[in-house]
């Protein structure tokens, strides 16, 4: 019998659970996949730190998250400074004075501001639709360059037929600043996210390779309460209708190259290239492997968007209208399940920072384990 049985080797399980250890409680963990970390999960491959799921580059404001994850990780300072490649024209993102300099030869903030009020006010009415939205916040030039391939791969769809609400604010910055988070603390573990997750985990015993809905009785018989980080509306076998996600598709490989695109995420923003960007791993760790020995060759990995069905990895909740209010109706059947907490961004139906998981399972443990 133990007091909490986590469902999910993510960060907000691993997170839980030693909180949890730490005030005595006995604990396990069961994880659907084969290995821990869920999709901050990376793999050494000849000295680099791939990240699995896609780039994750661990930023935040709050300080308190920042040097609690600093006990179980060393971080190295990298800065988040993706570049778009549309039509193999290379823009800084996000939008800055570099970007505007690109487009339109602009030297100064004055020309810039100038040139965005000149492109904004091409839309007059309350936008209808994200592209009309876009538009009314950044202009034309940088929508049809920037925004509308990209972003049309990353849904599936014409932006004129996406709600405006996905766009509500974009990043316009009349300085030469690139750092695209901006935030008070920015980095990535050294020596990578699952090792991370391992020192958050500890000596909990972690099952692997186990589907907890597939035997949910015999596991709530052993357990006082359950932490569940899976999909929500598979733990109520869809009885509301199953809530929509994007997902993604990657194709990795070891290139015998030294730099391949000399940065770690490029954007694709056109719309005839098929992937929404290439992540080049090794520079996230600056082209050194843990000794600071420079690495010969290089690990890639094409981001490719794709409609969510039932078998893909979920990564984004589309959280439209529809889907909210079906994931409301969902949230009032969790509400009754007093065994059960619900948490992280698929129990949760909700897109989360990874600072936001650690804050949410800190407070969750809080709130939870009262000695």
């Amino acid at each position: 019998m133990v007091d909490y049985l986590i469902v999910g080797a993510g960060l907000y399980g691993a997170v839980f659970a030693q909180e949890a250890r730490k005030r005595g409680k006995r604990v396990l963990v069961l994880e659907k996949r084969d290995h821990i970390a869920g999709n901050i999960h990376t793999e050494e491959t000849g000295g680099i730190q791939v990240h699995r799921y896609g780039a994750h580059i661990f930023h935040t404001n709050d300080r308190a998250v920042w040097e609690y994850v600093n006990r179980f990780a060393e971080f190295n300072r990298y800065t988040n400074a993706p570049v778009a490649n549309w039509r193999g024209e290379i823009y800084s993102l996000p939008f800055n004075m570099y970007t505007f300099n690109r487009l339109w030869n602009t030297a100064t903030p004055e020309e810039a501001e100038r040139e965005l009020a000149r492109q904004r006010a091409e839309i007059t009415h309350a936008p209808r639709n994200l592209e009309e939205q876009a538009i009314s916040l950044v202009g034309r030039d940088i929508y049809e360059k920037l925004i509308r391939g990209y972003t049309e791969k990353q849904w599936g769809r014409p932006c004129a037929e996406l709600p405006a609400f996905i766009i509500r604010r974009l990043p316009v910055r009349l300085t030469y600043d690139n750092n695209y988070f901006n935030a008070r603390f920015q980095g990535i573990p050294v020596d990578g996210y699952t090792e991370l997750v391992r020192k958050l985990l500890g000596d909990t015993e972690v099952i692997l390779n186990c589907d907890y809905l597939r035997g949910r009785d015999e596991w709530n018989a052993k357990t006082g309460k359950v932490i569940y980080t899976g999909p929500v509306d598979a733990y109520f076998d869809y009885a509301q209708g199953p809530l929509a996600y994007r997902s993604l598709r990657f194709e990795t490989e070891t290139l015998e190259t030294a730099n391949f695109q000399g940065n770690a995420v490029v954007n694709y923003t056109d719309r005839e290239t098929p992937w929404t960007r290439i992540i080049e791993h090794k520079w996230f760790t600056f082209g050194l492997d843990r000794q600071g020995r420079e690495i010969p060759h290089t690990v890639i990995s094409r981001e490719y968007s794709m409609e969510w069905t039932k078998g893909c990895e979920p990564y984004y909740p589309v959280n439209d209208e529809k889907n909210n209010a079906r994931y409301e109706a969902y949230r009032a059947m969790a509400r009754r399940e007093e065994k059960v907490i619900f948490g992280g961004r698929l129990g949760e139906y909700r897109y989360y920072d990874m600072d936001q998981v650690i804050a949410a399972a800190l407070r969750a443990s809080r709130e939870e384990i009262r000695q």
